[in-house]
């Protein structure tokens, strides 16, 4: 469990039990576009509502087990930023095609799971526990249902555009924040360094490896470090040029760039 995770479970699971127990406060809080500018505060508040235990239920568990992952790669205030951006995209984004006053978490968690994908295209998730689904197919697939369930003017009571706005604004902080990432350029070859062992904690000397510094294992997280290592072999095996657009930007939140790399 990473920090922020945790953080925003208690909050949430809070927040829902003075839902149960304080008259008003769900009126208060929930995000209304027609009281937007009363009521500002609620572009936040909402992520923080839920409509039931199943509703409540399904966002944290999809924020267990997500999260943590994406916070360990981002940092804690890049993930927050993640979750509040995507949150309140998806706010926006329901009030200019839908209208309908929303509540959920599912927009922020559905930014973070984007994250995920964008990571972890063809990490496996089990749905149900059973169908196993690449992240990237879990995304597309519910952006399709989204799409259809927001423009067929579907009454299942479930913000669809919402859903929609969280991808959205999880696209376009991933988008603008590998802008300013340092970018990997092909160098001559040079024999590579001996190689830690999958899961060990000691520096990875990287040096001589085409286009990278140095990565110290002991400060990625353990959920990222087989990732990692997997991704380091693989330059040093084919070289910087074999790396896809989202490895590298994986790799980037490791990889300090000595003088072998450049600036985009």
């Amino acid at each position: 469990m990473t920090p922020a995770v945790r953080l925003l479970l208690v909050a949430t699971i809070g927040a829902y039990l003075l839902q149960l127990s304080v008259p008003g406060l769900t009126e208060a809080l929930v995000f209304a576009p027609r009281l937007v500018l009363l009521r500002p505060w609620t572009i936040v508040t909402y992520m923080f509502l839920h409509g039931g235990l199943g509703h409540l239920l399904f966002n944290m568990l999809a924020l267990y087990f997500f999260g943590p992952r994406v916070e360990a790669l981002l940092g804690t205030r890049s993930f927050v930023t993640l979750y509040f951006a995507s949150g309140v995209t998806g706010a926006l984004l329901s009030m200019f095609f839908s209208g309908t006053p929303i509540l959920g978490a599912s927009a922020a968690v559905f930014g973070v799971m984007l994250a995920f994908a964008w990571f972890w295209p063809d990490e496996r998730i089990f749905i149900w526990g059973v169908l196993p689904v690449p992240a990237r197919v879990l995304v597309i697939g519910t952006t399709v249902l989204a799409l259809f369930g927001g423009f067929s003017g579907s009454r299942d009571g479930v913000a669809h555009f919402a859903h929609l706005g969280g991808y959205v604004g999880a696209f376009a902080y991933l988008k603008l924040r590998t802008r300013g990432q340092r970018r990997f350029r092909q160098v001559a070859s040079a024999p590579t360094a001996a190689r830690a062992p999958i899961g060990s904690t000691e520096t990875r000397d990287v040096r001589t490896v085409p286009g990278l510094g140095s990565i110290d294992l002991s400060t990625v997280h353990p959920v990222n470090r087989e990732a990692v290592t997997r991704l380091v072999d693989k330059v040093a095996a084919e070289g910087v040029a074999a790396l896809t657009e989202r490895e590298r930007a994986f790799l980037g939140n490791f990889v300090s760039v000595g003088p072998s790399g450049a600036n985009a």
